[in-house]
């Protein structure tokens, strides 16, 4: 199949864009390069006949139309968004634009080259989103597919937004969408904003390892490479209209997982352990939701797919790879608000 890939540059983008491409699809990857994009994530794909890059921003309809015409993908997996919950609580008109607005383009212009192309049985548009959207849990319980939606931050708000948008089109025009909400992600070619590569980079550098609050937030951790396994089987089987959520089934909490980082640290990286010692306990971030937790019974039940990759392998694997990479993540510290502390007001 031909797959038009937004934010394919990005973190979870590229991983899908080298997946699809080892597994012998053909990728059109559509990404505006903003702060948290870098082709250096896809380089191992950009050397097939069956990739193709398009510069371009998803806010953009005139270019989205232009691109779709040209490439006619036979699937559009949509993942182009703004993601970072401090960023949004500092600039939320960004998330706005991007996760609502360019949404908003890419639904009208999938929709128009849809009508186009006659309807064909075979397109599909697969709407990538996260589990914040349905706010945040107690000490039990798990966000299912018809979990409320409670967003408690201006990028979940977004995304929510995004998520009622694709709704919409599949009930009013009869657009052949699929949805995800996935838990959080971690693993190689993470962007060095977010918890694990901030964690890894600090043990690295020997400066103290920030952690909001008292560190009690609950997350579950998805290896990225599972995630962008599981969006591929979706967007090829997934049932019409339907969401799943995709979980790693790898509840920890944060201080916990960030001890586990540090103890990889001290094996892999001697120099400076223990690393925990570096942990400092910092003022929470404004609306900060304790837990989530997904229950992927959905996917498992339907489609066959569990995680391969527990939290343990996975976080080893991460800082294996972060270490064996310096050349990858040292040029990004240099951009915009990286290292520096968001969202705290």
């Amino acid at each position: 199949m031909k797959i038009l890939i937004t934010g394919g540059a990005g973190f979870i983008g590229s991983a899908v864009v080298r997946l699809a491409i080892a597994r012998g699809h053909q990728v059109v990857n559509l990404d505006a390069l903003t702060y948290a994009a870098n082709l250096a994530n896809v380089a191992e794909a950009a050397g097939s006949d069956r990739y193709a890059f398009e510069h371009a921003d998803i806010r953009d309809r005139a270019a989205l139309d232009r691109i779709l015409a040209r490439h006619r993908p036979d699937w559009i997996m949509h993942l182009a968004a703004e993601s970072h919950v401090d960023r949004s609580i500092d600039g939320p008109d960004a998330f706005i634009q991007t996760n609502v607005i360019g949404t908003f383009n890419m639904l009208e212009a999938a929709r128009a080259y849809w009508l186009r192309e006659g309807r064909p049985d075979s397109f599909r548009f697969h709407h990538i989103s996260t589990d914040e959207v349905f706010g945040s849990l107690g000490d039990a319980g798990q966000f299912t597919e018809t979990t409320p939606y409670d967003p408690r931050s201006p990028y979940s708000a977004s995304k929510a937004g995004s998520d009622h948008l694709v709704r919409a089109w599949a009930e009013t025009y009869g657009l052949p969408v699929v949805l995800t909400n996935c838990s959080n992600n971690y693993g190689p070619y993470h962007f060095p904003e977010k918890l694990v590569p901030v964690v890894i980079l600090k043990a690295l550098a020997g400066q103290p390892i920030p952690v909001y609050g008292d560190g009690g937030n609950v997350r579950d951790w998805l290896f990225v490479e599972d995630h962008a396994d599981a969006l591929l089987l979706v967007v090829e089987k997934g049932r019409l209209g339907r969401s799943y959520n995709i979980g790693g089934e790898n509840e920890a909490r944060n201080i916990d997982l960030v001890r586990t980082i540090c103890a990889h640290m001290d094996e892999l990286h001697p120099e400076g352990a223990p690393h925990a010692d570096l942990i400092t306990f910092v003022t929470d971030r404004p609306g900060h939701d304790r837990r989530y937790a997904i229950d992927p019974s959905r996917i498992r039940d339907e489609l066959g797919w569990r995680p391969s990759v527990t939290v343990e392998q996975g976080l080893r694997r991460t800082v294996e790879w972060y270490l064996a990479n310096r050349d990858w993540w040292q040029p990004l510290l240099s951009r915009d608000g990286v290292g520096k502390r968001l969202g705290a007001a």
